[in-house]
């Protein structure tokens, strides 16, 4: 039990790193010399441009930023009451609060990534002026490590809801 107990953790606290990294860093949209994320656009890893209001269709950029960092911030709060509910759930119990919570995260960052993934040409089109460069790029590893992060919060989700408390 006490095995399983452990991967249960650490597979919750990889799905928190995957979501810190992929709302964090930059490379999202990547090339051979620039990268960017729903943050900053950067040329040259010198010329960097924050994304603000000014952006053309800012309010889907925010809504990317919002989704993965409440993704983030409901994977921590999931973890933190899985702890709790070790110690307060009575034997035979679910984990269910920790599953729908868990199940939320998931959610947000898929909606994160759905976004990104379908606004994305429309978002370069529409600032020229900061993606003249970078049309020629690809997808970079923290928009992928956002899609990972979505499956494993949805199967982290799962694993809780299945998941029965025991001595």
């Amino acid at each position: 039990m006490l095995v399983l107990l452990a991967f249960i953790i650490v597979f919750h606290i990889t799905s928190a790193a995957l979501l810190f990294i992929a709302t964090i860093d930059n490379a999202w949209w990547v090339g051979e010399d620039f990268f960017a994320d729903v943050w900053r656009v950067c040329v040259n890893n010198t010329n960097c441009t924050e994304i603000d209001a000014d952006y053309n269709d800012y309010s889907t950029v925010q809504a990317v930023q919002a989704t993965m960092i409440l993704s983030t911030i409901l994977c921590c709060i999931a973890f933190l009451i899985f702890i709790l509910q070790l110690f307060r759930l009575k034997q035979g119990e679910r984990f269910v609060l920790t599953s729908i919570i868990q199940l939320l995260s998931c959610l947000c960052v898929m909606v994160a990534a759905s976004i990104y993934t379908d606004r994305r040409e429309d978002l370069h089109k529409n600032n020229a002026q900061l993606y003249s460069l970078i049309m020629d790029g690809r997808y970079g590893y923290s928009f992928i490590l956002a899609w990972v992060a979505f499956a494993f919060t949805f199967i982290s989700g799962l694993m809780y809801l299945i998941l029965r408390k025991r001595k």
